[in-house]
């Protein structure tokens, strides 16, 4: 598996409009795009941070996965995910994963945010940090 960079940090939030405000007056950062992801039962908020994102990630249903790490989290959201582009394809990458012992949430490459092909790599194999993986868009 070739990892060409950090494709982005998904920042779970309890309120997206707040989230947002902060980044752009306080550190003085751009909201881009606005997407909700109705399969995740989230709504997404990119922010370019030189040549990484920032995804901000607001539950959608009290049963997304987002609204459950934000309970178990206090009510507080926090990180939640790091997210890597692949260059051989996230099929292969899972692929290759799995042959290496790596618990697999996804099975098989699925729609994301931002128009990518994503798959989750589960914490419990990954030094506790959910892990994405990501097709690399540069390619």
């Amino acid at each position: 598996m070739e990892i060409s960079h950090i494709e982005h940090i998904g920042i779970a939030v309890p309120n997206l409009d707040e989230a947002i405000k902060y980044y752009e007056s306080v550190l003085g950062l751009k909201c881009y795009k606005k997407e909700v992801v109705e399969d995740q039962k989230v709504t997404t908020a990119f922010i370019q941070v030189g040549d990484v994102k920032i995804e901000l990630l607001e539950a959608t249903s009290p049963d997304s996965t987002i609204a459950k790490f934000i309970e178990k989290n206090g009510g507080r959201g926090g990180m939640h995910h790091i997210a890597f582009a692949v260059e051989d394809g996230v099929a292969n990458a899972l692929a290759e994963c799995e042959e290496k012992g790596v618990k697999l949430i996804d099975k098989a490459p699925r729609g994301g945010a931002d128009g990518l092909q994503i798959a989750f790599l589960h914490p419990k194999s990954t030094e506790a940090v959910l892990t994405e993986l990501c097709e690399d868009p540069k390619k």
